[in-house]
């Protein structure tokens, strides 16, 4: 029997691009079209071309595309009230934008039509069926997005089913079913897509277009695929307005490794998690660590019991594996984790050391101490590596500090200027002073650590931090309260990160810091060696 196809249509360039702090060039949109396509999605929902002018600067750069997967897809609304399509200015910026495929939104909500619209029930049939013959005779298929149906469908069933007829009339091929307040419970969802199936699903494909402010987006999503929808709209990603949209990334998986269905090439299924990323990216946000299937703690162990049993046999606590969908296992360390998780990190450096050698203990109590100190080092790789490369003899320090000092100026003496940083260091014996001005006192030591450093280890000049955060770990004490930092650093091809904690907020920064350029220094030790080997 032949796997049951599933054509997705991804909005993450016009609904998704209505989230809060979403904003997209133009080159951003075709990074994204490309990133899409390379999954293998069907449709890509590119935008709205007579709405903005950056939309309609999309679709003419768009037309130079040559895509291997997917299908764009421009999107607008039925024609005005009281206008003619070849009228109306929105139709024909549709049809200029030249794509294959168009998604025309119409009311099937009488309160919507009569109160919104201010039209007669009759005028919005008309309007809908003349909107999808017109383009249909312009040779494109028509995608038709019924809004606000399943609110529609329960006030006024009767007219609701009459909207959907409208657009079947005209030509649709396509007739999506759209959660527009994203209310709907899951049995009304499954019972309402079972009754237009039954009616349409012979004729046009039935789909499904979820809302999250229920929590429930990607469940009635999946429940309307279960009663008989064959197209799935949503957002790789699921941002969008209010709560978002349906969540592609979690749809795809679930459809695809779980229910039995096609959504993309099987091959590509090992592109979920770097495509996600990479739209991220894009988007300039961070991708949820909690996210299913793409998230980084979406195969994260931290309990001693739970990664026991995943190194014996990942099954115990994995729903898939890792590799499928293009991620990784990873073992949180912290004062849950038990030996278990500390043999695997040893490893790395000493295969000789077992779960019951004295070391492990040592270096199990010493992170217990640690994390009530408030340490956390599930988030900072780069500082428990170097707390094991201590504990078992794999560390040599980079450089001895004798002192370091900083210094604020009030006014700002320059643009984005106010801190000042000087420290004296020893590297071999040969005693180096520097000092460093920036836009705050961290700024202002990591470049004078950087100035100090470089003439020793010039790779330092590689490092980059990428992220730096603050947590106030007891706020009754106020200013005087212990602060835990923690900093992430790149070199452009490793990320890792490093961890500090101080009732100073300076020197908890200058611990990660510190911690930081040793781990950046000690791999590159580290791979000079390899390549002598």
């Amino acid at each position: 029997m032949a796997t049951k196809k599933i054509s997705i249509l991804d909005s993450t360039l016009r609904d998704g691009a209505q989230g809060e702090g979403i904003s997209y060039s133009v080159q951003d949109k075709i990074n994204i079209v490309r990133a899409l396509d390379e999954i293998g999605v069907a449709y890509i929902e590119a935008g709205n071309p007579g709405s903005n002018p950056k939309d309609m600067e999309f679709f003419e750069e768009a037309k130079k595309l040559k895509l291997q997967n997917a299908k764009l897809v421009a999107f607008g609304s039925t024609r005005r009230k009281g206008s003619s399509c070849a009228e109306d200015a929105n139709l024909q910026s549709l049809l200029a934008a030249e794509t294959e495929n168009v998604v025309i939104f119409g009311k099937s909500w009488d309160f919507q039509v009569t109160d919104v619209l201010h039209a007669t029930l009759e005028e919005n049939l008309d309007m809908i069926t003349d909107t999808v013959a017109y383009l249909t005779k312009h040779g494109r298929n028509v995608i038709y997005d019924a809004e606000h149906f399943f609110s529609g469908y329960e006030a006024n069933a009767a007219y609701a089913m009459q909207t959907l007829e409208a657009a079947v009339k005209g030509g649709a091929t396509v007739l999506c079913l759209c959660e527009t307040k994203g209310g709907c419970m899951l049995d009304d969802c499954r019972r309402i897509t079972k009754q237009v199936v039954e009616k349409y699903g012979q004729a046009v494909a039935v789909g499904i277009h979820t809302h999250n402010d229920s929590g429930l987006a990607v469940a009635n999503s999946l429940t309307a695929v279960s009663a008989g929808a064959t197209h799935v709209q949503g957002v790789f990603l699921g941002f969008g307005e209010r709560t978002g949209n349906a969540n592609l990334s979690t749809i795809i998986g679930d459809l695809q490794l779980k229910m039995g269905y096609e959504c993309i090439p099987l091959d590509n299924m090992k592109l979920l998690t770097p495509i996600a990323k990479r739209i991220a990216e894009i988007t300039n946000i961070a991708l949820d660590s909690g996210m299913p299937f793409v998230g980084s703690n979406a195969f994260a162990h931290k309990a001693g019991m739970h990664i026991d049993a995943v190194l014996k046999n990942p099954v115990a606590y994995e729903h898939i594996t890792p590799e499928s969908v293009g991620n990784g296992r990873v073992f949180l360390m912290s004062e849950v984790a038990g030996r278990s998780m500390i043999i695997e990190k040893i490893a790395k450096f000493d295969k000789t050391i077992t779960k019951n050698s004295p070391i492990v203990a040592e270096i199990v109590r010493k992170v217990k101490d640690l994390e009530h100190e408030g340490y956390q080092f599930e988030g900072a790789d780069g500082s428990f590596e170097l707390l094991v490369r201590k504990a078992i003899g794999k560390y040599q320090p980079f450089f001895k500090l004798h002192y370091y000092k900083t210094s604020g100026e009030i006014p700002l003496i320059g643009e984005n200027l106010y801190a000042f940083a000087q420290l004296k260091l020893e590297v071999d014996g040969h005693i180096e002073l520097s000092a460093g001005e920036g836009m705050g006192p961290v700024n202002a030591l990591d470049l004078a650590l950087r100035a100090a450093l470089k003439p020793f280890y010039p790779s330092v000049e590689q490092i980059r931090l990428t992220d730096y955060k603050v947590r106030v770990l007891d706020g009754k004490s106020a200013t005087a309260a212990r602060v835990r930092v923690l900093i992430e650093s790149s070199d452009g091809t490793d990320t890792w990160t490093t961890i500090g904690v101080s009732h100073d907020v300076v020197e908890a920064s200058w611990m990660a810091l510190v911690d930081s350029f040793e781990y950046k220094l000690i791999k590159d030790v580290e791979k000079r060696f390899q390549k002598l080997l």
